[in-house]
């Protein structure tokens, strides 16, 4: 019986992480943040089901791995999502790369309309310019983001999404307008503050106060047609975004995981749109970066 109520516990937050309160040490979001791994708790189970020779626990097991499927399960089936209207590519590339040209390399492989770029610092503007401009020859940078286009950009500039207790000098936000074929794209390239996973659960205050800042700007942006790119520290499906993705339609059912490069086991990084479907999201091949970039196909 243990095991049964075990099963049916894990179901109930598989579907429903967002019971979970962030009273205590922020784990709703944490759940919320590998929910997709929450399938490892049916083998578990099983194993224990076994151990005690218990068929009914063995029975209810089957609970979760159901509700998994109806969550995840899409995110396993191949899809025929067309020709794209534009090919989006976000990489936080590292302030401790050691090769920015070849990461630009990579990054064009995909063959892209636009790139996000974060943790840019000022030296290896020109390696990536020197790179991204013959195809991209559009671009600006903001403190440590920046914006590579195929199509002519405006109204570049800073935004500020600084938690209160951070100084001027924290510059990890900027907007600029794309004059795509289509119409004009707000896009919006964003760093968010990272979290820290502690004794006392997940610390994503500086996070979630980022998060609120971009929120209130896509949310009071004119341009109808919008993008936000960037390494926003959490998955779409956590909370502490909410301000974000209540003013963005939801990511397409994919994986794509982005960290950490060497074995990824979220997607941190982030391709949202407004008035616009991200149609396909797929992780790109490992660069000298700690993330994997992530490419977005935009309908």
């Amino acid at each position: 019986m243990p095991i049964l109520c075990v099963a049916l516990l894990a179901a109930v937050i598989i579907g429903f992480p967002g019971l979970v309160p962030n009273a205590i040490g922020n784990l709703g979001s944490l759940i919320e943040t590998f929910l997709p791994w929450s399938v490892l708790l049916v083998p578990l189970l099983l194993v224990i089901a076994g151990w005690r020779r218990s068929r009914l626990g063995a029975l209810g097991t089957l609970l979760p791995l159901a509700v998994w499927l109806v969550q995840f399960g899409g995110h396993l089936l191949p899809r025929d999502t067309g020709t794209p209207e534009l090919t989006v590519v976000q990489h936080n590339v590292s302030d401790e790369n050691p090769d920015p040209a070849a990461t630009a390399r990579a990054l064009l492989a995909a063959g892209p309309d636009l790139v996000g770029l974060e943790e840019v610092l000022p030296e290896a503007v020109p390696a990536y310019a020197s790179v991204l401009d013959p195809a991209l020859p559009f671009h600006t940078v903001q403190g440590t983001v920046a914006l590579w286009s195929r199509f002519p950009l405006t109204e570049a500039a800073p935004v500020d999404i600084r938690p209160h207790d951070l100084g001027a000098d924290w510059n990890r936000g900027l907007r600029a307008v794309a004059r795509a074929p289509r119409g004009d794209i707000a896009v919006y390239v964003a760093h968010l503050p990272s979290v820290r996973l502690t004794a006392g659960g997940l610390t994503s205050d500086r996070r979630d106060e980022s998060a609120r800042r971009l929120g209130a700007l896509i949310s009071a942006d004119p341009v109808p047609r919008l993008l936000v790119i960037g390494d926003l520290n959490t998955t779409a499906g956590d909370r502490g975004l909410r301000p974000i993705s209540r003013s963005t339609t939801a990511p397409p059912a994919d994986f794509a995981l982005t960290w950490p490069a060497a074995a990824p086991v979220a997607r941190i990084d982030q391709i949202l749109a407004r008035s616009m479907t991200v149609t396909r999201l797929r992780a790109l091949p490992r660069t000298a970066s700690d993330h994997r970039p992530l490419a977005a196909g935009i309908g």
